[in-house]
C-alpha cells in the first residue's frame, strides 16, 4: 500500500489526506462542520436526522481516513462515543500527528479490520453504524455480504442506522446485490445519490441507509433540497424499482466494488 500523505487543503487550516496520488480525506481543522465531499456531506446529513439535534450519538465508523466524518459528530454532538475501525496503523499515526484531533473528542481508534472489529462490538452498541471504507479504491467485498449485514445488525440498537457508503456506475449491477443483502436483513432502506451518478455511466457514491425501524426519509429529503450540491434521496419503493432484483453476495462469492476509471 502506497505511503499516505497529509498536504494543504484549499484554504488556512484544511489539509488533504492523499493515498496513491487521489484525495482520500478533506478535514478543516478550524471547523470541522465544514464538510468538503460532497458524499460525506451527505452522511452528515443522515448524522444530523439521528435523534434530537445536538444530542450524543453512539457511532461506529468502518474505515477512518482522516477522521472527516468523526471530528463531524464530535463538534455537532459533543459528548457522542465514538469507536473507529481503521487498519492501516501509519495512517492514523500520520493524522494524529498531522491533523491531531481536538482534546476529550471522543474518537477512539482501533488499528483492526472493519469485519473483525464489527465482530468484537456488543449488541446494540451504536446508534450508527457508518462504513466508508476502502481498499485500492474499492469497496471490500467483506464489507458487503450478507454475513456481514447480519453482524451489523446485531451492533446496532433496534432503531439504529447503518449507513452504506458505495461506489458503482449505471447499470449498477454490484450495488443491486449489495441491496439484496440489505434489504433481507434491514426493514426500511433508502439511498441517496447525485442525479448524474443515477442517470449517467459515470463512478459514483451511493450512500444507503437502513434500518430495523424507519430511516429518516422526511429530514434527508429536506436537506437534499436545501444541500449546495444537490443529490437525490430515493425511499423503498424506488429503491426496489431502480436497485431491485439482485441476489446477496455472500462470503464464499464477494467481490468488492468497480474499480475506478
Amino acid at each position: 500500500m502506497p505511503d499516505p500523505q497529509i498536504v494543504p487543503g484549499d484554504r488556512p487550516g484544511t489539509v488533504v489526506l492523499r493515498m496513491a496520488g487521489m484525495q482520500q480525506s478533506h478535514v478543516d481543522l478550524d471547523d470541522p462542520r465544514r464538510i468538503e465531499f460532497a458524499y460525506v456531506r451527505r452522511i452528515a446529513d443522515v448524522v444530523d436526522a439521528c435523534g434530537a439535534p445536538g444530542e450524543p450519538v453512539r457511532v461506529v465508523h468502518v474505515g477512518g481516513g482522516a477522521l472527516t466524518l468523526p471530528r463531524y459528530v464530535a463538534a455537532t454532538r459533543p459528548r457522542s462515543a465514538q469507536v473507529v475501525l481503521e487498519p492501516v496503523a501509519a495512517m492514523t499515526d500520520l493524522v494524529r500527528s498531522e491533523a491531531p484531533l481536538p482534546p476529550r473528542s471522543g474518537i477512539k481508534v482501533r488499528p483492526v479490520d472493519g469485519r473483525t472489529g464489527t465482530a468484537e462490538l456488543r449488541d446494540g452498541q451504536a446508534d450508527l453504524l457508518v462504513v466508508d471504507a476502502f481498499d485500492d479504491a474499492r469497496v471490500p467485498a467483506d464489507l458487503v455480504t450478507s454475513e456481514y449485514l447480519v453482524d451489523a445488525a446485531r451492533v446496532l440498537d433496534a432503531h439504529g442506522l447503518l449507513v452504506l457508503n458505495l461506489t458503482d456506475r449505471a447499470p449498477f449491477g454490484w450495488t443491486r446485490r449489495v441491496v439484496a443483502g440489505v434489504r433481507a436483513v434491514f426493514a426500511d432502506v433508502l439511498l441517496t445519490a447525485e442525479p448524474a451518478t443515477l442517470r449517467a455511466r459515470r463512478l459514483g457514491n451511493l450512500v444507503v441507509v437502513a434500518s430495523r425501524g424507519p430511516v429518516p426519509l422526511d429530514p434527508l429529503r429536506a436537506r437534499a433540497a436545501s444541500s449546495a450540491a444537490p443529490y437525490r434521496v430515493l425511499e423503498a419503493r424506488q429503491v426496489s424499482d431502480s436497485f431491485g432484483g439482485g441476489t446477496p453476495f455472500t462470503d464464499a462469492d464477494s467481490e468488492p466494488s468497480p474499480a475506478p476509471g
